[in-house]
């Protein structure tokens, strides 16, 4: 009877650090836990709650929308077609030129600006409109996500749906959407002065808030998704140990650093040169690494650094996502799936990055990479989320014993 009591101490906790969707009623009010814990007072799995599926299904599809926008600004970037569009109009700019003496207008603009004048001087009228739709796709589908977080959350809040948690995470989101808004433009100005180039550092927190907008989406999903709140007594004691909270926290960060260093490899266009591997045309330590002064500079601004960094770490993190797999053997079914996926994941993505270095960074390959970043970053929440959770079930057996 004791271990019958201390797991339901467990199923307890669960319950109290999960958020209960606005019509749900915790346990004690009805006999019956929320559906996040994944146990009733029966023992059987509990209907799940229509608020809770409805707001986890909204988080999903701006997870989605983040991922195709961050698709269409890989190609707009790789085909040089970030510049084509000189102003920001949020409301007039919905509609593109829609006849002759409005796309000369519009191609007079761009003509106007460094871009076009030292890099595509003489481009003809079709090579414009192609990457003109480019950076046109990407603003239309930057204002379509704003609708998907806006009219749900309109009809929710009405409705009166979301907990206070699930409110403020609604509101996190609206900010780093205007945050990310507001950075694209930044962005793009930087491109608009004299070096018609971006900012690679203002195109790595571009990139990096759209991994945050994404991250928060599926994580405030799995916040109300049984699959992943659901923990059973007996993987408690499965991967929650301090080896394993290590090298959890090492993929993390390298993981981290690696996104923001492959923003900069692309800012750069570091991609384009030393196209051999694993050396950099026969040199392990290029000459050129320690060229700017201070040292420290040539990390961000050398691209012979910069890209000698992105290898570097990319197998560091290999390296160590290998650690977490073998860590995972003995965990929860599901932790162990998540940690397995996202080894094989990263062995793919590792493939794929050599292979967009060898052939000189095609259009296919470089979007494939990116996007597949973004799906590892997603499992590598899964694998922090499920962790999280175990670990808290752990502490509460450990303070029952």
């Amino acid at each position: 009877m004791a271990g019958v009591s201390v797991y339901h101490r467990v199923v307890d906790f669960m319950e109290q650090n999960t958020p209960v969707s606005g019509g749900a009623k915790p346990r004690g009010d009805s006999g019956t836990n929320t559906p996040e814990s994944g146990i009733n007072s029966s023992g059987a799995a509990p209907a799940p709650d229509r608020n809770a599926t409805l707001i986890r299904y909204w988080f999903l599809a701006g997870a989605v929308m983040v991922f195709l926008i961050l698709i269409v600004g890989g190609i707009t970037r790789l085909t040089q077609s970030g510049l084509s569009i000189v102003d920001w109009k949020p409301i007039s700019g919905v509609i593109p030129p829609l006849n002759e003496t409005q796309w000369e207008a519009e191609f007079d603009r761009y003509r106007a600006f460094p871009e076009y004048q030292q890099r595509n001087k003489g481009m003809s009228m079709s090579e414009f409109k192609f990457i003109f739709f480019w950076e046109y796709l990407h603003r239309m589908l930057a204002r379509a996500i704003g609708f998907v977080f806006l009219i749900p959350f309109i009809w929710f809040a009405s409705q009166r749906m979301f907990t206070r948690r699930q409110f403020k995470q609604a509101m996190l989101l609206f900010f780093l959407g205007f945050a990310q808004g507001f950075m694209g433009w930044y962005m793009v100005q930087s491109g608009l002065v004299d070096n018609p180039y971006v900012s690679p550092f203002r195109l790595a927190a571009h990139l990096s808030l759209a991994f945050a907008i994404f991250g928060a989406c599926i994580w405030f999903a799995m916040e109300t998704w049984p699959r992943f709140t659901r923990v059973v007594k007996a993987s408690v004691h499965h991967g929650t140990g301090s080896w394993y909270r290590s090298a959890l926290w090492m993929v993390v960060i390298l993981f981290v650093v690696q996104v923001v260093w492959g923003a900069l490899v692309a800012g750069h266009k570091a991609g384009y040169f030393f196209n051999t591997f694993p050396t950099m045309e026969g040199y392990w330590l290029p000459p050129q690494l320690w060229t700017s002064t201070p040292a420290w500079v040539n990390f961000f601004d050398n691209i012979v650094t910069v890209q000698w960094t992105h290898r570097l770490i990319g197998t560091l993190l290999l390296l160590a996502t290998g650690g977490l797999v073998w860590l995972s053997r003995r965990a929860d079914s599901l932790l162990k799936t998540t940690a397995l996926s996202l080894g094989a994941g990263m062995a793919v993505q590792y493939l794929l990055g050599v292979f967009t270095l060898l052939l000189h960074v095609p259009i296919s390959l470089g979007v494939i990479h990116q996007a597949t970043a973004m799906v590892l970053f997603g499992i590598l929440l899964a694998v922090i989320f499920r962790h999280r959770r175990i670990t808290r079930a752990a502490a509460v057996l450990r303070q029952s014993a």
